[in-house]
């Protein structure tokens, strides 16, 4: 399990442009079974993704076919984490 973590570099109205390309990216993701759950942080200054995945590598690679990261938009922080404890509802994902 992953947490990537989002932080613009460029301001709201270039992110704009480019969140079209990037919802589709997104869902293409979560058709894949890839990404478990996405959103803007609070102030907008980026965003949190959920993800699953076999290795980092592979995760890594996924996220360089974002539009935010092919334009430079967005930096990206991987995080792995091993779950160990869920609500009752998330006990699929241990």
């Amino acid at each position: 399990m992953f947490i990537v973590t989002l932080n613009y570099l460029v301001g709201l109205s270039e992110v704009d442009k480019y969140l079209p390309l990037h919802v589709e990216y997104l869902d293409k993701c979560y058709d894949d079974g890839i990404f478990l759950m996405s959103g803007r942080t609070e102030p907008r200054t980026g965003g949190v993704i959920l993800a699953t995945s076999t290795s980092k590598e592979q995760l890594e690679t996924v996220l360089s076919e974002d539009p935010f990261f092919k334009t430079g938009i967005a930096e990206y922080q991987v995080t792995e984490f091993v779950p160990s404890k869920t609500a009752k509802e998330l006990d699929y994902l241990l």
